[in-house]
C-alpha cells in the first residue's frame, strides 16, 4: 500500500474530528448574561473604586417584550471622563429603578486595566448611595453622668 492511498483516509479522518471538536465547543457557549456576571463579578472583586454620578435611570423598550433598565452614570478616571450605562434588569432585586435618585453621589468601581469598564451595581457590591435628606438621622442620647 502506498503513501498516496493513505493520503484521501487521513484527510477525511482528519476533517471529521475537526468537525467533531467544533460541534463540542460551540454546544459549551456562554449565554451573554452568564458573561455579563462574569463581567460584573470580576469588576467587583478586582476593580477600583472611584466617585461618579448617577445622571439617569431609563427603561428602554425595545421590539421584545422585555424592557431593558438602563442606569447611566459618569465618572473621572486620571482626568478622563466617561460616561456609560450598565444594564441592571436582572439585578432587580437589588435595586428599583423608578425609586433611583437622580444626580446623587455614587461610587463607581472599575477595571484599572480598562477604565471604560465599571459597573455601579451588582450582585455582591452596590455604589448607589442614600438620599442624606430622606435618611432619618438618630438623635443621641445623653449619656448620665455618674
Amino acid at each position: 500500500m502506498s503513501a498516496l492511498r493513505l493520503y484521501p483516509v487521513v484527510v477525511g479522518a482528519a476533517t471529521i474530528a475537526a468537525i467533531g471538536v467544533g460541534y463540542i465547543l460551540r454546544g459549551h457557549r456562554k449565554t451573554p448574561e452568564q458573561l455579563e456576571r462574569e463581567r460584573r463579578q470580576r469588576i467587583s472583586t478586582h476593580g477600583r473604586i472611584i466617585d461618579g454620578t448617577v445622571i439617569d435611570a431609563q427603561e428602554v423598550t425595545n421590539g421584545n417584550a422585555n424592557p431593558v433598565q438602563l442606569l447611566i452614570y459618569r465618572y473621572d478616571v486620571s482626568g478622563v471622563s466617561y460616561e456609560a450605562s450598565q444594564d441592571i434588569t436582572h439585578l432587580r432585586q437589588f435595586v428599583d429603578i423608578h425609586t433611583c435618585q437622580i444626580g446623587l453621589p455614587s461610587s463607581v468601581k472599575y477595571d484599572p486595566q480598562n477604565p471604560g469598564d465599571s459597573i455601579v451595581i451588582s450582585e455582591g457590591w452596590s455604589g448607589l448611595r442614600l438620599n442624606p435628606i430622606a435618611v432619618p438621622r438618630l438623635k443621641r442620647t445623653p449619656v448620665p453622668a455618674k
